[in-house]
């Protein structure tokens, strides 16, 4: 019973957390979509959709799936006559920077820079979309919406409506939040009082090692690739309470969330744009793998080149 009632207090206490900046920001950013501005936003990006390969148009999908989320892009893709390649650039592209307000936010309060977090997500997007451009040459078939409507949702007309329907996104939003966060923390600390969590961390070990991070951010890696970043940041936020994770293994394993998250749902969610799948689940894995090593490496020896320089400083004094 203890550890029920400890799983819920850290359940609750973190989505109140959490609920702090996902019900303003939803709630803005929800007004916005009914206000020329991500209009304007999208025709400011316009010149840049052919480093891209990407035609004027997309750039709109691109907004809306960084200032709204996944759901959103796909929704105006739906509307659009792109081709396989174009489809792909766009899945990939968003998998890596999607729904940035939120998600971003939310990273900060484990302790995570904005600017770190926003610069990854960006530049992998931005960087994955020149690279796919340029290496494949094939996809040139037009894309096949077989499995959803395109139909849009009910137009809301009238500010109050606009302003109910964001209180409205933003309140299932926390509820959703709820939904998946209590439990997993109850799950945690049951794991914790049952010693099971040493022993998944034993079992993650070899992967945690590979990325250059310690055993004790396992679960939160876990809840990550699973549930996605914001549920990550909530187990990530007790395990600095109570595990003691240093800024290092923070910092790495947020930048291999940022890249890899949510893995099944945003995934899945791109099936019905009749583009391959399974490409860009490895694409992703193989780009968040890489990129945490090469920081892990990057860091340590950063770690070394200050140690070397504060022992020869106090050699200088003696």
């Amino acid at each position: 019973m203890r550890t029920l009632k400890t799983g819920l207090f850290v359940g609750l206490q973190t989505t109140w957390t959490l609920g702090k900046i996902i019900f303003p920001i939803t709630l803005i950013v929800t007004i916005l979509g009914y206000t020329p501005v991500l209009g304007w936003l999208a025709k400011a990006v316009t010149p840049f959709m052919v480093l891209l390969g990407l035609p004027g148009e997309a750039a709109i999908p691109l907004v809306l799936g960084n200032v709204l989320n996944l759901y959103a892009a796909i929704g105006a893709m739906l509307t659009m006559d792109l081709t396989v390649k174009e489809v792909f650039i766009l899945a990939v592209m968003l998998s890596f920077s999607h729904n940035l307000f939120v998600e971003s936010a939310v990273a900060t309060k484990v302790g995570v820079s904005l600017w770190i977090v926003l610069a990854v997500r960006i530049g992998l997007a931005v960087l994955s979309g020149i690279f796919i451009n340029l290496l494949w040459s094939g996809g040139s078939e037009k894309a096949s919406y077989g499995l959803v409507s395109s139909s849009g949702a009910e137009e809301v007309t009238g500010w109050a409506a606009i302003v109910y329907q964001g209180m409205e996104s933003a309140t299932l939003g926390i509820l959703q939040l709820a939904l998946i966060v209590i439990p997993l923390m109850i799950f945690i600390q049951i794991m914790k009082d049952l010693r099971w969590l040493d022993l998944f961390s034993k079992w993650m070990s070899p992967f945690t090692r590979l990325l250059g991070i310690k055993e004790n951010t396992s679960t939160t890696l876990a809840a990550g690739l699973v549930f996605g970043l914001a549920y990550g940041a909530g187990a990530m936020m007790q395990a600095v309470r109570e595990d003691g994770v240093k800024k290092k293994d923070l910092y790495l394993a947020f930048i291999f969330l940022v890249a890899c998250h949510a893995v099944i749902e945003d995934t899945l969610i791109f099936i019905p744009l009749g583009i391959p799948v399974w490409p860009l689940l490895l694409f992703r894995l193989i780009v968040a793998v890489i990129l945490t090593i090469a920081v892990a490496i990057v860091w340590k020896r950063y770690e070394k080149k200050v140690v070397h320089t504060d022992e020869e400083r106090k050699e200088a004094t003696l």
